[in-house]
């Protein structure tokens, strides 16, 4: 078992759920609300998971959207109040996780929760006083057990981002067993999804050493993982490797995003049809990594040597190529998005709170662009 102290409190290894209600008793908490959604709720894992917490009667919150909404926040944070919880425990992917942070949040701050977006000032708004939340990822991709940020879809359609250290999980539990039953498209639309984290952030203009070698090690290990993870679901070391890749992704957001999550966050705010956030990232990264290109080369080179590309071969090119071996889709018309919403994604990107850590400068006519490239 590592316990890694870095951020916050990990355990990670096979079987670190167990560890569990010590967690709980560490916190002090009581009574936690469990945070997931319908899928996982009805799964042997989550069972197993309940059998561990029967002595602290949880109260479970199973409707989390695929992207968390702020309506979803409001629903469980009632939930938590009503209940007399004290304490969070996130199930599931980004999504499960993210929204409980959104509930810890308004469980202990006034609404309304717009207040706390980053873009509009919310950083300083948010206090220590938040709910204590442990983290347990079922997927390998978003990092957010131990990211400091949520995304959170408002009622008027803006995905935003809720940034604060405060935010960042108490403990995140990784227990690669718990993704050895992902099937094999969210296998690698969560895949993607992390080596997009590590590639982001090291490519952030930001000053952070520390964060760049943890950036350049999960790079490699999820392009040597992946696909092995997505072609045999059930072997453990590339499982292992693959939460351990995506959990160095999350590390690494202090350095802050680019141009792929500018793109990506207000697709997947679109009320009118649900889409991945790994998948759009996935899609999303070579152009941008091409656009970026004359900007941060030697960066690029960094990458494409610790990922163990041919000599000559660019990274955009490799993961174009990556997309297909993984069955992954290459224009956002395939999955249902409309030419129609593009200014709309244009002037949500270019607010977005990853724009400023893109190593090339962006104006909305290079959005435009981008966006054209990826229909």
């Amino acid at each position: 078992m590592a316990t890694i102290n870095y951020l916050t409190r990990i355990e990670f290894d096979y079987e670190s759920i167990q560890l569990l209600p010590n967690m709980i008793n560490e916190l002090g908490i009581k009574k936690p609300l469990i945070v997931t959604d319908n899928y996982l709720s009805n799964t042997d894992l989550f069972k197993n998971l309940i059998t561990l917490l029967q002595k602290n009667n949880p109260v479970i919150f199973s409707d989390t959207p695929q992207n968390p909404t702020e309506e979803a926040v409001e629903i469980a944070v009632k939930i938590y109040g009503e209940a007399g919880c004290d304490g969070i425990i996130a199930v599931g992917g980004g999504s499960s996780i993210d929204l409980a942070k959104g509930v810890a949040l308004l469980a202990m701050h006034d609404g309304p929760l717009v207040q706390y977006a980053l873009i509009l000032g919310g950083l300083s708004k948010i206090s220590s006083k938040v709910a204590p939340v442990i983290a347990i990822p079922t997927t390998a991709g978003t990092g957010s057990e131990v990211g400091r940020g949520a995304l959170i879809t408002l009622r008027d359609g803006r995905k935003l981002g809720f940034i604060s250290p405060f935010l960042i999980p108490k403990i995140a539990l990784c227990d690669p067993l718990l993704t050895l039953t992902l099937p094999p498209r969210l296998t690698a639309a969560t895949g993607m999804d992390a080596l997009t984290h590590c590639i982001e952030t090291f490519l952030s203009p930001r000053i952070n050493p520390p964060a760049d070698a943890i950036a350049l090690d999960g790079a490699q290990r999820a392009a040597k993982w992946i696909k092995i993870a997505f072609q045999e679901g059930q072997n453990r070391e590339a499982r292992w490797n693959m939460m351990m890749a995506s959990l160095q992704g999350g590390l690494t957001f202090q350095k802050g995003l680019g141009a792929v999550h500018s793109m990506s966050h207000p697709l997947g705010g679109l009320k009118n049809i649900t889409l991945h956030h790994g998948t759009l990232n996935a899609l999303i990264l070579p152009a941008v990594i091409s656009f970026n290109r004359d900007f941060c080369q030697d960066k690029l080179r960094l990458l494409e040597i610790a990922m163990g590309l041919p000599k000559n071969t660019k990274l955009e090119d490799f993961i174009n190529q990556l997309n297909q071996d993984l069955d992954l889709p290459s224009r956002l018309s395939s999955i249902g998005v409309t030419k129609d919403v593009l200014p709309q994604m244009i002037e949500g990107a270019i607010n977005d709170h990853s724009t400023v850590s893109n190593p090339r400068p962006l104006k909305k006519e290079d959005f435009a662009v981008l966006f054209n490239q990826v229909f």
